[in-house]
């Protein structure tokens, strides 16, 4: 697995949204898509999750790419588990750990309030009340699964099974480790006493430094140590020639993915576009805050825009040594 100096390692997401690899383009070029990337030096691919818009199902993008690829992690940003079943989610995930020899990585979160989230909950037919909880037992029912399998019952305040089946066992010894999405108060409580990483998209740097001293004072509290959660970031990212067409570029992708304005995107999410030593020094201020691996979603509209910034943002790494 290819990292950075500094120990800073370099991923990106798959594009598997259609707003992101453009009308007219046959979604099978998103498994070439992964061997370039790999090919190329990226420490990590990615997928996210969503229910509301034509794309690539996630878990089916991973286990497409895994036998392509035999080097990089193959990650979640960020699977929400309340879409699926949950035991039959467990068996999904570790056939793609068993199909990866181990390379898998889940980020896990419950959906946001308003039009992204709750319609996700009705359509899969799970109550939006206690999500987070909800969220919470099935990581732990999954744990259980995959490390106790002569345990066949689960008892939670939300989920209850008796009679589980043994389980597919993961490649990697206690399971894939799980990373906790969001920046909530809860959230970073959640992160730093049962989780193995945190991967955010805050809006700023002081905004994840405050993040990640939440989560490490979590889990101190906890018992654990600052090196048992992995600190990353969400960040979209787009190489341009000048600050003000990288903000062209991402008002269209704002538009094409969210339906909104940059002006409140920006609100929200880590964004970074512009020229290379621009956005460089954006991601600079995040590893200084603390982030050592780095998921970037590149910002563009098209498969071929997909490519040609594949090629430009692998160039980043050497201007993050130091930071």
């Amino acid at each position: 697995m290819a990292n950075t100096d500094d120990d800073v390692q370099l991923g990106v997401l798959l594009p598997i949204g259609q707003a992101q690899w453009g009308e007219g383009t046959d979604p099978r070029e998103l498994v070439d898509f992964a061997v370039r990337a790999e090919g190329l030096g990226y420490s990590s691919l990615w997928v996210n999750d969503f229910l509301l818009t034509p794309r690539i199902e996630a878990l089916t993008m991973l286990a497409a790419a895994a036998p392509v690829t035999s080097q990089v992690l193959l990650g979640t940003a960020a699977l929400l588990p309340v879409l699926r079943r949950p035991v039959q989610a467990a068996q999904t995930l570790a056939s793609i750990d068993l199909l990866s020899a181990g390379r898998l990585v889940l980020t896990v979160g419950a959906a946001f309030p308003g039009r992204f989230g709750l319609p996700q909950h009705e359509l899969s037919g799970v109550p939006w009340e206690r999500r987070f909880t909800r969220l919470d037992e099935t990581v732990a029912l999954w744990r259980q699964l995959w490390t106790d399998p002569g345990t066949a019952s689960f008892h939670g305040d939300l989920l209850h099974f008796d009679g589980l089946p043994p389980m597919t066992a993961p490649r990697r010894p206690g399971g894939p480790p799980i990373w906790l999405g969001g920046g909530s108060p809860s959230a970073l409580r959640r992160a730093g006493r049962q989780y193995d990483g945190w991967l955010p998209y805050p809006p700023s740097p002081a905004a994840y430094a405050d993040g990640l001293a939440a989560a490490r004072a979590a889990a101190a509290e906890a018992g654990r140590s600052a090196g048992d959660i992995t600190p990353a970031l969400f960040v979209s990212v787009v190489i341009t020639d000048s600050v003000r067409a990288g903000r062209e570029a991402l008002e269209a992708f704002s538009q094409a993915s969210y339906g909104l304005p940059l002006a409140q995107l920006e609100t929200i999410q880590a964004l970074a576009a512009g020229p290379p030593e621009y956005v460089a020094e954006r991601l600079r201020g995040y590893v200084a805050a603390g982030a050592r691996h780095l998921a970037c979603r590149i910002a563009t509209t098209s498969l071929a825009a997909q490519r040609e910034q594949l090629d430009q943002v692998i160039k980043l790494r050497p201007l993050l040594a130091g930071a």
